[in-house]
């Protein structure tokens, strides 16, 4: 699917422990993401942070947590972010979701010399 110009960037932050079925929570996003054709999906582990419980969580090694912040990120048109809202509805039970407009560049075709042409 080709994207480019104005879209929206949807970021949902969940707990890494957060699950779905016995799987990570993460996971079954990005899979009904792909499942829903949306142009793509990343998913980004915290190395600190906190959230409702106010509790940080943290990777440093005196402080070890098993329950990191995830932000998983898609975008693609308006239309079809606000499209997919009603899975997460589904899905997510203590999160929070973000909506930003952005504008897309899309880099497609270069070749791996790196040399213009």
């Amino acid at each position: 699917m080709k994207l480019e110009g104005a879209a929206l960037r949807l970021t949902v932050f969940v707990g890494e422990t957060d699950v779905w079925h016995h799987k990570p929570l993460y996971h079954e996003i990005v899979h009904r993401a792909h499942a829903a054709g949306l142009a793509g999906a990343s998913v980004f582990r915290g190395v600190e942070g906190y959230g409702a419980s106010s509790h940080i969580h943290t990777t440093r090694i005196l402080s070890l947590s098993e329950d990191l912040p995830m932000a998983i990120v898609i975008v693609d048109t308006a239309h079809r972010i606000r499209a997919f809202l009603p899975e997460l509805d589904e899905l997510i039970s203590e999160g929070m979701v973000i909506l930003d407009e952005v504008e897309v560049i899309r880099y497609v075709g270069r070749g791996t010399t790196g040399s213009s042409q």
